[in-house]
């Protein structure tokens, strides 16, 4: 994957002029049981201390952050 298809974001503590700042970036994954029809669908990108999960059709809306714990909880809960 090259760096253009990361999602870039800059850090909170930066300011609008440009000064020192850092930069990260997030790899969104589609569900595995998306379509390539662009039906109803969620992405995920994995953090070392969070899981960023947003809507596919709108990835303007604000997403939902859970911590592993509570996201390993979630996918178990799916999955029984």
């Amino acid at each position: 994957m090259s760096t253009a298809e990361l999602a870039w974001f800059k850090s909170s503590y930066s300011s609008a002029q440009g000064d020192s700042c850092i930069e990260f970036a997030l790899t969104w994954h589609k569900s595995t049981y998306s379509s390539d029809q662009g039906d109803n669908c969620i992405e995920v990108a994995v953090a070392p201390i969070a899981i960023h999960i947003r809507d596919s059709k709108d990835r303007t809306r604000p997403g939902l952050t859970l911590d592993p714990a509570a996201w390993s909880s979630f996918v178990a809960h799916a999955a029984g």
